[in-house]
């Protein structure tokens, strides 16, 4: 992960109701939940929450499809894995114990797999 895709990602979940979002989405499972049902869940209205989510999308952490009229929003979760990934090459060096590969490979993945499992 490059540093500026990093530094959106942090830019993105350092606001309240964005970091509340990603946090319901990432134990929702890919699944999702439609954009009334997380404006609900988070207690925002929904046209104050669709500029949360789409920051949150554009820094890579979320995902969004559309069926018939409603927006689906879900973790993505390699993008997670990838910014978790990125946290650990530095604050590990020196330190190996402190970091296993077993953080990165538990955080779960989309339903088109992840870079790890190849």
């Amino acid at each position: 992960m490059e540093n500026k895709t990093a530094i959106d990602a942090f830019a993105a979940l350092a606001q309240e109701t964005r970091l509340a979002v990603f946090r319901l989405l990432i134990t929702v499972g890919p699944n999702g939940l439609t954009a009334g049902e997380v404006a609900q869940q988070v207690g925002v209205p929904a046209s104050t929450l669709s500029h949360h989510l789409a920051t949150l999308e554009r820094a890579g952490l979320l995902r969004s499809w559309r069926v018939q009229r409603q927006i689906f929003y879900a973790s993505d979760y390699e993008g997670t894995r990838r910014l978790i990934a990125f946290l650990m090459e530095d604050c590990c060096q020196g330190r190996p114990e402190l970091c296993s590969t077993d953080l990165i490979q538990a955080v779960p993945c989309g339903p088109g797999g992840c870079d790890h499992d190849a």
